[in-house]
C-alpha cells in the first residue's frame, strides 16, 4: 500500500485581486514523482514555495507525514557570497557539520592549533565519511574547488552547489523548482539518471520535457486556478490533456446552445415567478458560468512574414578567437546557407555565446574574416534579456516597437493580437510590467524580438524560464519561420524539433558539425563510446610479490595531513589560474607581461595535474 507523504487540502493563494489557485487538493505518496506544469504567472513557483514552508497561503491545509525529511531547491539559490563551496554544503546545524567546519578552519589557520584533538574527534564521530560524501557529490557535479567563494561562481556552478547541498542531506521528499536551468547537457543528463535510479519522492517544476518524460510518474497541470492530475509521464499527459480540452470545448459549445434558449426565456418570463421558474432561473445562472468560459483553441497558427533574405547569409573564413590560452575558435571556416536552422551545444565555458556575438559583430575576432550579407536582419534573444521600464504597461512596451505585425498571407496582426497569441490576455496586456513574473517578462522579451520581422534569428538559451506552452508556440513559430535560425539551448526536446544540424563545441576551439538533431548526436556518441570501450583490451600483469600484500584501507596520519594540504594548494592554484586567464584576456598587458604570464600558465597547468593526480590517489583511502 502506498504511504502518503504529503496531503494538500483546499489550498487557496491570492495576491490582492489576482487569485493564483483556489481550493486545490492533491496528494503525493512514497516513491511518487510528480511534475507540475502550468503557464508562466499561474503560480507554479509560489505553490512549491508554499509547500516548502517559505511562503504563506490564504486557506487550506498542508500535512506531511510525521518525521518526513523535506529538501527544497529554489529556482535561484541564495548563499552568502563570502561563504566557500564547502561551507555552503555545511550550512545545516549539527554536531558533525560543526566539527567539519572547525576542522576546515583549523587547517586554514597558521600553525593549525588544536589539529590533533580535532583529528581524534573527527575519527570518533566518523566525520570523514560525511566529508568524503560531500566531496564525492560535488566532484560528480564537476565542482572541484571546495574553497572557492560563492560570489565567484557562475549561475550554473551555483545551481550545482545547491543541488549537491540538497542531495547530501538525503531527504525523503525533494521539491525542485527548475532544477535544469543553467545546467549544461551533461549535468542535466547526470541528474536525470541519478533521479531515475533513486527511490526519492519528487515534486518538481521544469520546462525540460525529456526530463519530465523520463523522471516523472505523474503529471499535475495547474490551469484556470484548478489542478488536473494525470497518472503517467509527459507523453501520456499530452494525450490525455488534449482529450480533456476537447471534452471541455464540447461542454462549452453545448452550454452556449442551451444558453441562447434559456436567455430568451429569461427575457420573456413574467415577473411573478413560481417555484419551477425560480429553479430554472438558478439553473440559468449556473449554465451562464459554463457558457462564458473560454474555448481553448490549439489550432491558431502564426505565420509571420520575415524580411527578404538573399542567398548570401554569412561566410566565416579562417577565424581565430581566444582569451589567453582559452581557445574559442581555431582556423574556423563556414558558409551559412539560406533558411538553415542550426543548433549549438557544448559545456558551459566553451565559447558558444561568444561565437554568436562574433557573428553579429558584438565581439571582435582575433584573425580571419566574417562577412555578413547585406540583406541579413538579425533578431537577437540574449541570455541577459532586456531591461523594461517597470512602470510601463505590457501593451505599450510592444507598441513602442511596432503597431502591427505583417503575416506572410498579407494579413496583419495588431500588437494586442500578437501578445494574445503569446498568452497575454487582454487584462494582462494592460497590466504593468512590474507585476509580471520572471517567466512572463522573458515571454514579453521574446515578443519584442520576434515582432520586428527579422530574417535571421539568433536565440541564446531561449528556453530558460519559459513555460512549456510558450515553448510549444515558439517551436511552431520557428518551424514555419521563413528565414535562418541559430539557437543555443540545453533543452533537448526543443533542439530535436527545431534544428537541422548542430555544432558541438568541445572546448579549445574544437567545433564539430553533426548532421542531425540532438538525439541523433547523442545516439551516435553513445555508440562511439561503446565501440571504443570494446576495443580496449585488458592488460595482463604478472604478480611481483610472492607473499600476500597487506591491503591498504586507511590513510596514515602523515598521508591525511598531505591530503588536506593538497586540497588547499589545489584551491590556491585554481585561484591563480582564474586570475591568469583574466589577465591574459584583459588586452592591457605588454608583450613581455603576456610572455611571462603565458609561461607561468603552462607551468601552473602541469603543477595542477600532478597535485590533482596525487589527491585522487589519496582520496581512494580518505
Amino acid at each position: 500500500m502506498a504511504v502518503p507523504y504529503l496531503q494538500v487540502e483546499g489550498l487557496t493563494k491570492s495576491f490582492g485581486d489576482l487569485v493564483l489557485f483556489e481550493h486545490i487538493s492533491f496528494g503525493l505518496n512514497e516513491g511518487q514523482r510528480l511534475g507540475l506544469i502550468a503557464k508562466n504567472g499561474m503560480g507554479k513557483s509560489t505553490l512549491l514555495s508554499i509547500i516548502a514552508g517559505i511562503e504563506g497561503y490564504d486557506e487550506g491545509n498542508i500535512v506531511f507525514r510525521n518525521n518526513l525529511r523535506v529538501g527544497y531547491l529554489e529556482q535561484t539559490p541564495h548563499y552568502s557570497p563570502e561563504s566557500t563551496v564547502l561551507e555552503a554544503c555545511l550550512d545545516e546545524e549539527g554536531e558533525i557539520t560543526k566539527l567539519i567546519r572547525d576542522y576546515e578552519i583549523c587547517l586554514e589557520t597558521p600553525g593549525n592549533p588544536g589539529l590533533d584533538d580535532l583529528y581524534a574527534r573527527m575519527d570518533h564521530a566518523n566525520a570523514w565519511d560525511y566529508e568524503r560524501k560531500i566531496k564525492q557529490i560535488l566532484s560528480k557535479l564537476k565542482i572541484f574547488d571546495y574553497h572557492q567563494r560563492i560570489g565567484e561562481l557562475s549561475g550554473g556552478q551555483l545551481k550545482r552547489v545547491a543541488l549537491a547541498n540538497l542531495l547530501i542531506k538525503e531527504p525523503d521528499l525533494i521539491i525542485l523548482d527548475e532544477p535544469t536551468n543553467h545546467l549544461d547537457l551533461d549535468m542535466t543528463e547526470w541528474l536525470e539518471e541519478y533521479l531515475q535510479r533513486s527511490t526519492l519522492s519528487l515534486l518538481l517544476v521544469t520546462h525540460d520535457r525529456y526530463f519530465l518524460d523520463r523522471v516523472c510518474t505523474d503529471i499535475m497541470e495547474l490551469d484556470n486556478r484548478q489542478v488536473y492530475l494525470y497518472h503517467g509521464n509527459y507523453a501520456y499527459y499530452l494525450e490525455k490533456r488534449q482529450e480533456r480540452i476537447e471534452a471541455k470545448n464540447q461542454e462549452i459549445a453545448r452550454a452556449n446552445n442551451l444558453y441562447r434558449t434559456e436567455l430568451d426565456w429569461m427575457r420573456r418570463m413574467p415577473q411573478a415567478r413560481g417555484h419551477k421558474a425560480r429553479y430554472r432561473e438558478e439553473a440559468f445562472y449556473e449554465l451562464e458560468k459554463v457558457a462564458k468560459q473560454r474555448v481553448v483553441d490549439n489550432h491558431v497558427k502564426l505565420d509571420v512574414k520575415a524580411s527578404y533574405i538573399g542567398n548570401k547569409i554569412f561566410e566565416a573564413s579562417h577565424v581565430y578567437k581566444s582569451f589567453g590560452d582559452l581557445k574559442i575558435l581555431s582556423d574556423f571556416s563556414y558558409t551559412f546557407a539560406r533558411y538553415e536552422k542550426l543548433g549549438i551545444i557544448g559545456n558551459n565555458g566553451t565559447g558558444k555565446s561568444t561565437f554568436i556575438k562574433m557573428i553579429m559583430g558584438l565581439e571582435p575576432i582575433d584573425n580571419g574574416t566574417i562577412d555578413v550579407g547585406e540583406t541579413v536582419r538579425f533578431g537577437y534573444y540574449s541570455q541577459e534579456g532586456i531591461q523594461f521600464d517597470d512602470q510601463m504597461k505590457v501593451i505599450d512596451v510592444v507598441q513602442e516597437r511596432a503597431e502591427v505585425i505583417h503575416l506572410s498571407d498579407g494579413r496583419q496582426f495588431t500588437a494586442s493580437q500578437f501578445l494574445q497569441y503569446f498568452l497575454f490576455s487582454p487584462e494582462k496586456q494592460h497590466s504593468y510590467v512590474y507585476k509580471l513574473s520572471g517567466g512572463e517578462k522573458r515571454r514579453l522579451y521574446l515578443c519584442t524580438v520576434l515582432m520586428t520581422n527579422p530574417n535571421f534569428l539568433i536565440l541564446d538559451e531561449p528556453t530558460n524560464d519559459l513555460d512549456i506552452v510558450t515553448l510549444q508556440i515558439l517551436e511552431d513559430y520557428l518551424l514555419k519561420f521563413k528565414g535562418c535560425v541559430m539557437v543555443i539551448s540545453h533543452d533537448r526536446y526543443f533542439m530535436d524539433k527545431v534544428v537541422d544540424h548542430i555544432f558541438v563545441f568541445n572546448g579549445q576551439g574544437d567545433i564539430r558539425d553533426f548532421p542531425g538533431n540532438y538525439s541523433d548526436y547523442r545516439e551516435w556518441k553513445e555508440m562511439k563510446e561503446r565501440h571504443e570501450r570494446s576495443q580496449q583490451k585488458p592488460v595482463k600483469t604478472k604478480p611481483v610479490q610472492t607473499s600476500k600484500p597487506t591491503e591498504k584501507t586507511k590513510l596514515t596520519y602523515n598521508e591525511r595531513r598531505e591530503f588536506e594540504r593538497l586540497e588547499q594548494e589545489i584551491a590556491q592554484l585554481e585561484e591563480e589560474k582564474i586570475q591568469l586567464e583574466s589577465d591574459l584576456s584583459s588586452g592591457t598587458l605588454s608583450v613581455s607581461e603576456v610572455t611571462d604570464k603565458s609561461k607561468r600558465y603552462s607551468e601552473l597547468l602541469d603543477e595542477l595535474d600532478a597535485k590533482s593526480m596525487r589527491w585522487l590517489e589519496l582520496s581512494e583511502y580518505a
